[in-house]
This record gives structure tokens, sequence and C-alpha cells, in this order.
């Protein structure tokens, strides 16, 4: 019971507190602050208690920096507006050909001629090569005069290969020069010296079974030689005996050579393309080419 009164003793108190603590703030009084103002002037007396600041000529101060130029930032213009990177006088032109207005010298159209130049499976690829027609070809209002100029370039050239693999050379023509005038165009052999191209790929023989059978000779040599020396043996009494040793010999090395002659075969290389200056060529226009 004691506890109770002692905490409803002490919540009065701190609610008489609360409540009286209005009643006890401070009120300043400000009326000596105007007595002073009417009596003193403080302006002066900050005046008199202060040192005067000293006097600077106008010849001493720093020269002042000129005013700095406003830099007019121009208003970005919308993308459909840019200008063009390159200047309308100095751009390139590039221009449709007029098909309706234009002579066709049509796809499959075919030309002789003949290389300026020797060409081989050793040259490089990428190398220049010029062609030059040796007879007139005739399209609807057009000639294609003799001594027309065919031009192209060596797109893959290798030298034999193992597994008798042959040289090989791919020729791409890709352009004409008809009055002074280069027209692109896309082209191809068919014929050298008047054998046919396949694939417009110009390859030396493949000698693989030229290989095999080379592989064959030491084989059949070596038996050839021992049937002879069995005949002799054959022929003595005294060395009859020993005729089978030959005979096995001789048959199991041909045996071994002609089991093995397939992998021997591959270890002999094709044969190389020399192609020399003035060879008749063929190439046929695969594109319809168009000129004014």
């Amino acid at each position: 019971m004691s506890k109770f009164l002692v905490k409803t003793a002490v919540c009065f108190l701190i609610t008489v507190q609360i409540l009286l603590q209005p009643c006890i703030a401070l009120e300043l009084d400000l009326s000596v602050d105007d007595e002073i103002r009417k009596n003193y002037n403080p302006s002066k007396l900050e005046l008199d208690a202060l040192p005067p600041l000293p006097s600077i000529s106008p010849s001493s101060q720093a020269p002042s920096k000129p005013p700095l130029e406003p830099i007019e930032i121009p208003a970005a213009k919308p993308a459909g507006n840019l200008p063009p990177l390159v200047p309308a006088d100095k751009k390139p032109l590039i221009s449709k050909v007029d098909k309706s207005a234009a002579v066709r010298i049509k796809k499959g159209t075919k030309f002789k001629v003949k290389s300026s130049q020797a060409i081989s499976d050793s040259s490089r690829i990428g190398t220049r090569l010029s062609f030059v027609s040796q007879s007139p070809v005739t399209q609807r209002y057009l000639t294609i005069p003799q001594g027309t100029v065919f031009k192209g370039e060596i797109a893959d050239s290798h030298l034999p290969q193992l597994s008798g693999n042959g040289g090989l050379i791919v020729i791409a023509i890709d352009s004409i020069v008809i009055k002074g005038s280069t027209h692109s165009i896309n082209a191809k052999i068919t014929k050298v010296n008047h054998k046919k191209v396949f694939f417009n790929n110009i390859k030396g023989k493949r000698l693989y079974w030229k290989g095999v059978t080379n592989s064959l000779k030491p084989g059949t040599k070596f038996y050839k030689k021992m049937m002879k020396t069995t005949s002799k043996l054959a022929d003595n009494p005294f060395t009859v005996l020993l005729s089978p040793v030959t005979v096995i010999a001789g048959v199991s090395v041909y045996a071994v050579n002609f089991v093995g002659s397939p992998l021997f075969g591959l270890f002999n290389k094709g044969g190389r393309i020399s192609i020399p200056a003035g060879t008749e060529f063929e190439i046929k226009i695969l594109d319809d080419i168009y000129l004014y």
C-alpha cells in the first residue's frame, strides 16, 4: 500500500510541475537597450574605436582582366538535318546502269584468248594476269573486236602435294577493256590448250596410281631375281635343296610390297603445271554485262 502512495505522490508532483512551467518563465526587459540607444550613438562609437582604413591609389591597384567573351554554343540540330560528312562537290557519284538504254553481252558468251605472260602453280595468289582475244565476237548492236583485253588474277594456287595430288591454278577474270573503257565482269576459264577445265580449277596430273605402280617395282625386281636364282639352284644336284628358300624369299618380299603399295603411293607427289605465254584459253562470261 505504501508503494502505491509513493507512486501516486510522484505522479502528482510531476503533473503539477508541468502545469506550473509556463507560469515561472522569465520575461526579459528590453527597455534598457532602448535607453542606451537614446544616450549614446553606437555607430559613432564603432568609428572612434576602429583604426582608419589605408588609402590605396588607383595606380597601385592590380590591372583588371578583360572580361571574357561569351562563347556561343550552337543549338543542336535534329538528326535528320545533319550536314553530309563529305562535301557535295567531292562526293563520288554512283549511278545505276539503265539496262533499257544499255547494250548487253549475254552470260554464257565465250571468247578465245591468249595469255600475255607465263603461268605456273608456283605463281603467287593475287598475281595479275591479262589475256587478249583472238577473234571478234558479235552480239546484238555490238561487236567485241579482236584484241580486246581481259584481266584477272590468280585466286588460288599450290605446288604438287603428297598422295599424288597435282599442282593447282585458279584464275578469276574480273574486267574487260573495250574501246579504252574498263568494265567489271564475272568470268571463268573453261579451256586451256583446247582441254576442258572443270570448276575453274586448272589441275596438274594426279599421280597416285603411278606412285602405287612405281612402289611395286622393287618387289617385282626382287621376285624375278629370286626366280632366276631358284632355276640355277634346281639345275645343280648339290644346291637343289636350297631352291625352296629362294622361292619363299622372292614370294614373301613381293607379297609385302604388293600389300603395302597403296600406302607407299601416298608418298608420291602429283604433276607440276607450267603454262607458257601465248597459250590459248577459253573464257566464259558468267553474268550479263551492260555497256553504254
